[in-house]
């Protein structure tokens, strides 16, 4: 378990990176910074083929389905509606509402898995979600006032930005119930293997997707410039970077954590990508964070830290005798 939790610190460091990307270049739409990450994660997962040939293999027609079903919900659909969601309310609100993953990956699988995994104590889970509840109030607060404060501030926006936020929280309560399951259903296959099957089904979805926006920017006459924007180089080195590091490789290990953790325990130590997002929001606002921030994010820790502390209970299964 204690390797299990060092992998999931590792992918956690690495998934807070995609959260940089649409603060850093703003003027890129999110469904192109969505299809590009992709797209990345998917070429370099084509040379990663020669190394796992032998295990592909073996992969069936409905494994690479289920690969498939992974790549489009947790991957392109969950990164568009984050993407968006950053750049219409800033990183540290969309941060912390991703943030609850830990707690609402617990109770889904407190509901669902309950007799594979144990179920966590209701009473503990209840007090995690009243801390986290409040910590996004108060990080909300902040934001909400530094908005504000601005002269052309979007409200309206900011609102849209929140709920495409829980729309990426849904896509990623999904999408590591999902993953677990193949895993735990074949402790025989390698995560490496996983993480590259992923990333060749997200392959021909992302460049279709990639086409796809080039077309219907040049057909609606759009004022982007295509294929690469107006700062090519950020933009394919970023993607190259997140492709690589947050995409394959925070996928690998998160896979090798889901092989050796309980989903609800897994689930929860996500709160290491909420921290790694929010620190590299700060740092490139270029400020310290307010003390109600602070403080928002001292409860997230608590609450998830509570139901962390909570063991899962064995579920006792009554056998009749006739």
């Amino acid at each position: 378990m204690f390797i299990g939790a060092l992998f999931a610190l590792a992918a956690g460091l690495m998934w807070g990176l995609v959260f940089i990307a649409p603060l850093m270049l703003p003027e890129y739409p999110a469904a192109l910074l969505s299809f590009a990450r992709y797209l990345a994660f998917g070429v370099i997962a084509v040379p990663l083929v020669w190394f796992d040939r032998a295990r592909l293999a073996q992969f069936t027609r409905s494994d690479w389905k289920e690969a498939l079903k992974l790549s489009m919900v947790g991957n392109l659909l969950y990164y568009l509606c984050l993407a968006a969601a950053i750049q219409r309310a800033g990183g540290p609100l969309p941060t912390m509402i991703i943030g609850t993953l830990p707690v609402v990956i617990a109770i889904s699988s407190n509901l669902r898995d309950a007799k594979r995994d144990g179920r966590l104590p209701w009473r503990r889970l209840a007090a995690s979600l009243a801390l986290i509840g409040v910590g996004i109030a108060l990080v909300n607060h902040v934001e909400f006032d530094h908005l504000r404060a601005q002269n052309h501030a979007d409200i309206g926006s900011y609102a849209w930005g929140a709920l495409l936020a829980i729309g990426a929280l849904i896509c990623w309560t999904w999408y590591p119930i999902r993953n677990a399951d193949w895993l735990r259903a074949h402790p025989d296959r390698s995560p490496r293997t996983w993480a590259t099957a992923q990333g060749l089904a997200t392959l021909p979805v992302a460049f279709l997707g990639y086409a796809g926006f080039w077309i219907w920017n040049s057909v609606s006459g759009q004022s982007f410039s295509m294929p690469l924007g107006a700062r090519p180089a950020l933009f394919v080195g970023l993607m190259l970077a997140i492709g690589l590091l947050a995409s394959w490789l925070g996928t690998l290990c998160w896979n090798e954590a889901s092989q050796r953790l309980p989903t609800t325990l897994a689930g929860q130590l996500i709160v290491f990508e909420t921290l790694a997002a929010l620190a590299y929001a700060f740092i490139l606002r270029g400020a310290l964070p307010a003390s109600t921030t602070l403080a928002g994010v001292a409860l997230l820790l608590a609450g998830v830290i509570w139901a962390l502390r909570a063991k899962p209970v064995p579920l006792v299964v009554e056998v009749h005798t006739a």
